[in-house]
């Protein structure tokens, strides 16, 4: 799928899958550091590894957040195929406003999940329009046995309201939750697209498209991916954590000290030519950063805003 037919898609129908959007190379270095934040399947599923008892019982315990023990994950996270294709859907003015890595392995935990849509934690309001988008990145294959995410054409949801916000296979029969649906709707179940796909697979969809995660059947399987979520700039409604309160992590000076000011930028960073720049800014930050190149920031050639 070509980059036009995944915004046309994702228009359409909420959502839109890209076939190993990312290559081998792209994905290299962070396999290569992969086992800095999760077990190989092996490890799991052998007991060899001590991090194993983490990722029981609750399908989300296999979830670590920006920044990651590993730069090169956090690296690929704004890597510029990345932002090219985010740009394309929503404009050049963006914000990576969460980033999340998931482990899951087959018999840890219940990963079959209800459909739902993903705004309650994503924006302080209601979606209104196409200002954020959310990915899945492929970090290895994830076909059908191995949890790929189901997703609901608009087509068949272009009548629900905002609330309920979860609709269950099987009806509750319970009506005292107005964000759960009491009457179950197995026909949307019916209509979900598999977005299964090889590694360097990228999803993209809209926080109010219905979607659900399945389970992992595959004996001794695991499903390494990434989730991501951006914004257009001026959605500050639209949010999840401020990268504020991780910036004094150790991976943070890391992944900082390697990254461009384009992919600094969908931080927060302000861009080179912006008026927080002064020579008693520039100071601070090359004491805070001493491994950053502030020469993009301190040119004088305003033309570097174009070609970082």
């Amino acid at each position: 799928m070509q980059l036009a037919d995944a915004m046309q898609a994702w228009h359409t129908d909420g959502f839109a899958v890209v076939p190993g959007y990312l290559s081998a190379d792209d994905l290299a270095p962070t396999l290569d550091e992969l086992t800095l934040c999760f077990p190989t399947a092996a490890g799991f599923h052998e007991g060899s590894d001590p991090r194993r008892q983490r990722f029981l019982d609750d399908e989300f315990d296999g979830i670590d957040t920006f920044p990651f023990a590993s730069s090169q994950l956090s690296l690929l996270a704004v890597h510029p195929r990345i932002i090219d294709l985010v740009d394309s859907l929503l404009g050049s003015e963006t914000r990576l406003y969460s980033a999340e890595a998931w482990a899951k392995y087959t018999g840890a935990a219940d990963y079959d999940q209800r459909l739902h849509r993903d705004f309650l934690n994503h924006t302080l309001l209601v979606p209104a329009g196409l200002e954020q988008v959310e990915l899945f990145v492929y970090l290895v294959d994830v076909p059908d046995d191995l949890g790929p995410p189901h997703l609901v054409p608009r087509a068949h949801t272009g009548g629900l309201p905002p609330l309920p916000n979860w609709y269950p296979r099987v009806g509750t029969g319970q009506s005292g939750d107005r964000f759960v649906a009491s009457t179950g709707r197995p026909d949307l179940y019916d209509v979900g697209v598999s977005a299964a796909g090889p590694a360097g697979t990228v999803v993209v969809f809209t926080p109010d498209t219905l979607h659900r995660g399945t389970a992992l059947t595959r004996p001794a399987g695991a499903r390494y991916t990434m989730h991501l979520s951006f914004r257009v700039a001026a959605a500050e409604w639209a949010q999840r954590q401020g990268w504020a309160d991780r910036s004094h992590d150790p991976s943070w000076y890391q992944f900082v000290e390697q990254a461009t000011p384009r992919q600094l930028a969908l931080f927060g960073f302000p861009p080179p030519g912006h008026a927080f720049w002064t020579p008693e800014t520039l100071a601070g930050t090359a004491l805070r950063y001493p491994g950053l190149d502030l020469t993009p920031w301190t040119s004088r050639d305003r033309d570097c805003e174009v070609r970082y």
